[in-house]
């Protein structure tokens, strides 16, 4: 499983906009449907809101990875934000997140949405990493650091 095999350069924004938990999804759902128009942002945000209601997917050190699926998507589509100042999305470490990773996965394929996910996590894990992605200096770089750290895993 790759990142950039999901992940699209015009899905990844540089600096959120949002300052709220729900603002930040809904600006997430919008860069999705960038790299896949077929997907509507209502229904999208809407999914993304349900699943956190089971429990925040804000993992702690920084990131949050929302993810959710959806009925007619036939591959997994990934987009990624950035925060500088950090938003409150109710990590399990209480800190803010500043790292968003969101995932869409068709109904039907639990398996590779769960790799997606633990791939996510490993690489969220490294602490150089993550330090990479605050620091770069547009949504190239990031896109850039992604491809790079996702060739070494």
């Amino acid at each position: 499983m790759k990142i950039t095999n999901i992940l699209q350069a015009e899905s990844v924004i540089p600096e959120l906009q949002a300052k709220d938990k729900n603002a930040a999804i809904r600006e997430l759902a919008q860069a999705v449907t960038r790299s896949e128009p077929s997907i509507a942002v209502d229904p999208l945000y809407e999914i993304l809101l349900e699943r956190e209601k089971l429990g925040s997917t804000g993992i702690g050190s920084g990131v949050a990875i929302p993810h959710g699926k959806l009925p007619h998507i036939e591959k997994i589509i990934a987009a990624f934000g950035r925060s500088s100042s950090g938003i409150d999305f109710d990590s399990q470490d209480g800190e803010p997140a500043h790292l968003f990773f969101v995932l869409v996965a068709p109904e039907n394929t639990a398996g590779l949405h769960l790799k997606a996910l633990a791939k996510l996590s490993r690489l969220l894990k490294d602490d150089r990493f993550r330090e990479k992605l605050l620091s770069a200096k547009d949504g190239a770089a990031l896109y850039q650091a992604i491809a790079e750290e996702d060739e070494k895993v």
